[in-house]
Formats: C-alpha cells, sequence, structure tokens
C-alpha cells in the first residue's frame, strides 16, 4: 500500500506562510515520527512526501527527510517554473533520485492562466524531458487551463491532486461544469488523479454519501489504473482522522474488483512516480 500525498513541515524554518492561526489543529510542527505510527495501523508500506511551500528550501528539507526515512518513496517539491532559471534550478534538485515531481501552488495564484503563460512552457517541456511529475494543485477554475498544458507537453505525467477541489457537502451533486471538465481531461492519456483531500474541503461534518458521487465520477472517468489514493495528513485532520480515511476510501471502492483497489491503493501511485 501506498499514500500518494501526504506532507511534513516544522514551521521554525520560517518559510510557511500556511498553515496558521487560522487551522490551529494543524498549526503544529509533523513529522516522520508522527506518520510512522499511524502507518503501521493502517498497512500502508510507502508515502509519495508532498511540498507545502513555494521554496526550494524547503525541497531540500523534504528530500532530506526522504533520505533518512525508507517509508518515504518519492517528493513532489517546488521550482518557480517562470524564473529564468528554472531549468538549471530543475536539475540540481532532480540531481536527488529521490525527487519524483514538481508541484506549483496554483490555487494560490490569482491569474488562472499562469500556468498556460510562455515563460512557464519551457520548464514544463523540461520536466517532460528529465521524466518529473506534474502535480496539479488546482480548483475548477484550472480545468480548461490544465486540459490545455497536456495536450502542449504529451509526454508530461500530470496528477490532479484533490479531484480539483469542487464544492462538495450540503447535498451537493456533481456540477456540469466540473464533471464536464474532469471527463475531458481524462481523454488525455498523460492525465491521473488523486483521490484525496475531499473531506477536508467539506469539514468535520462530512458524510461518506457527500463524497460518493464525486468519487465515482473520478473513478467513472479516469479508471482505476489512473486512480491512486492519498491521504493529505496532516491536513486531513482538520476534517477527521488518517484511519477513518482510509476507511472511507475502501468503502467508495467497495464495488470494485481487488485488482482495481490494488491499483487505486499502491499501484497507480508506483507506476505514476516511478516508484
Amino acid at each position: 500500500m501506498i499514500d500518494a500525498h501526504q506532507h511534513f513541515w516544522t514551521l521554525g524554518r520560517g518559510d510557511y506562510p500556511w498553515p496558521n492561526e487560522t487551522v490551529a489543529p494543524i498549526f503544529r510542527d509533523f513529522s516522520p515520527d508522527d506518520l510512522a505510527p499511524l502507518l503501521a495501523r493502517a498497512g500502508v508500506e510507502q508515502t509519495v512526501l508532498v511540498q507545502a511551500t513555494d521554496t526550494a528550501a524547503e525541497t531540500e528539507f523534504l528530500l532530506d527527510l526522504a533520505e533518512r526515512h525508507g517509508f518515504i518513496a518519492g517528493v513532489v517539491g517546488w521550482v518557480d517554473l517562470s524564473a529564468a532559471n528554472a531549468i538549471a534550478e530543475i536539475d540540481r534538485l532532480r540531481a536527488n533520485p529521490r525527487l519524483k515531481g514538481l508541484r506549483p501552488m496554483l490555487q494560490n495564484i490569482e491569474d488562472t492562466d499562469w500556468i498556460v503563460r510562455a515563460d512557464v512552457q519551457p520548464a514544463l517541456a523540461h520536466m517532460a524531458e528529465t521524466d518529473l511529475r506534474f502535480d496539479a494543485l488546482i480548483q475548477p477554475r484550472h480545468l480548461p487551463v490544465i486540459s490545455e498544458i497536456a495536450r502542449r507537453h504529451p509526454g508530461l505525467q500530470i496528477v490532479i491532486d484533490h479531484i480539483a477541489k469542487p464544492k462538495m457537502g450540503d447535498g451537493r451533486r456533481p456540477d456540469n461544469d466540473w464533471t464536464d471538465g474532469m471527463r475531458r481531461l481524462s481523454d488525455c492519456p498523460n492525465l491521473w488523479c488523486k483521490l484525496s483531500g475531499m473531506i477536508t474541503e467539506i469539514g468535520p461534518e462530512w458524510q461518506r454519501a457527500d463524497i460518493a458521487p464525486f468519487a465515482a465520477t473520478v473513478l467513472d472517468a479516469f479508471g482505476p489504473e489512473r486512480v491512486m489514493w492519498g491521504s493529505d495528513w496532516p491536513v486531513v485532520n482538520l476534517a477527521g482522522e488518517y484511519l477513518r480515511w482510509l476507511e472511507t476510501a475502501y468503502a467508495l471502492t467497495a464495488n470494485r474488483s481487488e485488482a482495481e483497489r490494488a491499483q487505486i491503493f499502491g499501484e497507480t501511485a508506483t507506476q505514476f512516480y516511478g516508484l
């Protein structure tokens, strides 16, 4: 089993504008020692450690953690893809083989079209050439531009984090814009999706029925071979906890075969990130 999306942070490093006081339950340090007992109870053998702030220094911090903790199978880091030295910085970081991908924090960038700007394209092309993966931290407003990027760079493997964060809860059903956008993305063979971050979008009052139609849409569109489960720990603690979310994900995939569930809970992440 692989957890395809988790975080660590040491706030005293000084480069985390978030988490902050607005998310008090996770406004503290989280380390491998905090996560290891949960992994043991859950039967999770490996994780993918994902950046949480937009500095290369944090990426170096995560790579150091990966070197010292065997369950961290890979790191998704950060580089300013629009910078003049972006390609050199990518090459500097990828000298460490534990770096598996990069994640620009698109949800925090006001300009929805930033990712399709001309000055970003050389770095994206270099990522494809060097077999680095692209984690897309997006909102529904980004679905058209991610589709464009996938077509411009067919060799760039892209995964949608947290199913693109549609509005969920309060009896909402998937709206047409999100459903159509995700289905268009699934038409691109280089696009994948993480079953992660869903309960946090709703909050502690979430119910399985709130997320079931969204999970079903993703699984039907992408298929288990392009869907991977992630905990989004410790952010998941804002709405629940690690084992409850894992048990819910098992329940959401109960109608799938054992082979398909093996893909969702491990094999897809192995293939996508080259673990």
